[in-house]
């Protein structure tokens, strides 16, 4: 795995408030572009893992909570 320099999402567009990711020393690394003193490090697999989680939708009623309590 080769280091990579920090990235962010293309729908992210000029936003300063995503979520970018890189690798280095064999882990993966990711942290919010307005706090980029903060970094969350993990393992490929773990990431992978996550990643087909998110796909399959598995923490999709968290973004419905979120919604629910918006609205109170």
């Amino acid at each position: 795995m080769t280091d990579t320099t920090w990235q962010k999402s293309s729908y992210s567009a000029s936003s300063n408030e995503c979520v970018e990711i890189r690798t280095t020393h064999g882990l993966v690394e990711l942290r919010e572009s307005d706090e980029g003193h903060l970094t969350l490090p993990t393992t490929p697999a773990h990431f992978a893992a996550f990643l087909q989680a998110a796909k399959a939708g598995e923490f999709d009623h968290h973004a419905q909570a979120a919604v629910v309590l918006s609205r109170t």
